[in-house]
């Protein structure tokens, strides 16, 4: 622990009523992902305030704000923190005064709270140096507030307006359900999968039900693909590596008795191996070609939306757990065994700069069952807000002490 460490505690933890107070101000007014604008243009106004250089980015959505933390903070290494900011199209079924105003639109991933942790923490910051605390490396703090992370989109918008440039390591977290407020969650290496939405067409003729040699039977040859992708795909690559195929719709038909000409199959790939993730798209395509062979039916078989797992960076990660050590405790940490199999378009900036996301408790303690992600009751621990934003800062000046002066 330094002087810095401290000072930046100190102003995070006696900020309390600021954070609730934006966390519930973004939460009642939820924009979904692409319409960010009236949270853009708050974040924008709130930093203006505090004199923070900030900038609007494309289309009016996500912002990206560069602070200067210590002298000389120009000729030091930049290190980004990232906070999602878009809400889900759910209606919000809690009964608190801060729910959502807006129908149909709710903040149920936590992006409100990943957004008033970085945020207020910027602002948490800006009153740290004005008191004339100083990290014992001077670096430039960048806070990129990105739109549309739920359509997998935002990240790769914000590295391609420039978000990313000149940075020398990127941090992030996410509220997490199944952990209570007060414990973090540690990962090295994989945290999240690779994700593919996968599109299949199967077309060939249709006819009566009755007379199924007449045809090629579109819905024999999904029955069949299906069968073989979640026999064979297990078997394609090494199990001590998680992958899994899902089908998530099938669709085709109208009547009892009437084969038809077509159905469409949407689902998802994952797996945290580029390797696997390669072998696993090939036997998909083979053995699409396979059925088609056997059943006289067109498959199309598309990978679509591709996201990149959260791989995160050994050096990174040990820089937030030390932090989160110094924040929660030795007893707070839990080291994470496996990777979620879910996806994150955190992964978009880590093909820039090397960076690690962390896992924030965010379950009130006591042993009810706490709503999950996306659960239209979703909430949180407002605890949790102080403890990351802590997390965040003091892992920034980790980082930025740890990089090389030519990084």
């Amino acid at each position: 622990m330094n002087a810095f460490d401290q000072s930046v505690a100190t102003c995070v933890r006696g900020r309390f009523d600021d954070y609730v107070a934006t966390r519930r101000h973004i939460h009642r007014n939820p924009e979904p992902s692409r319409f960010e604008h009236e949270t853009s243009r708050y974040i924008l106004a709130r930093l203006s305030a505090a004199a923070v250089p900030a900038r609007l980015m494309e289309g009016g959505t996500g912002v990206v704000a560069d602070l200067a933390v210590g002298n000389a903070a120009e000729t030091g290494p930049v290190i980004a923190l990232r906070a999602d900011i878009d809400a889900l199209r759910l209606q919000d079924q809690k009964s608190c005064e801060y729910r959502s105003t807006r129908d149909g639109i709710c903040h149920a991933c936590g992006h409100d709270c990943h957004t008033t942790m970085v945020l207020e923490g910027l602002l948490s910051t800006v009153r740290v140096l004005a008191e004339g605390a100083t990290p014992p490396r001077p670096f430039r703090l960048r806070a990129i507030f990105q739109p549309a992370e739920e359509t997998g989109e935002g990240a790769v918008s914000m590295v391609r307006q420039g978000a990313m440039a000149g940075v020398s390591a990127i941090l992030g977290l996410h509220v997490e359900p199944e952990l209570p407020c007060g414990t973090v969650g540690i990962r090295y290496g994989a945290l999240t999968a690779n994700l593919d939405e996968v599109q299949i067409t199967i077309t060939g003729r249709g006819g009566h039900s009755a007379r199924p040699h007449y045809t090629d039977d579109p819905v024999a040859a999904a029955v069949q693909l299906l069968s073989a992708y979640y026999t064979l795909l297990p078997r394609a690559v090494d199990s001590r590596s998680p992958s899994v195929f899902t089908a998530g719709k099938i669709a085709g038909g109208t009547l009892c008795n009437v084969i038809p000409d077509r159905v469409e199959i949407l689902g998802t790939l994952r797996n945290v191996d580029h390797v696997i993730r390669a072998t696993l798209q090939r036997r998909m395509r083979e053995i699409a070609a396979g059925v088609s062979q056997a059943t006289g039916a067109t498959i199309d078989l598309q990978f679509l939306c591709p996201l990149d797992a959260v791989i995160n960076d050994r050096a990174v990660t040990e820089s937030l757990h030390d932090a989160a050590k110094f924040v929660v405790g030795e007893a707070g940490v839990r080291i994470l065994d496996w990777p979620s199999l879910g996806a994150e378009d955190f992964g978009g900036f880590l093909t820039e700069a090397p960076g690690a996301m962390l896992r924030l408790g965010c379950a009130r303690p006591g042993g009810e069952k706490w709503p999950q992600l996306h659960a239209p009751t979703f909430d949180i621990d407002e605890q949790a807000l102080l403890i990351g934003s802590q997390i965040l800062l003091l892992a920034a000046a980790r980082v930025a002490q740890r990089i090389s002066p030519a990084s």
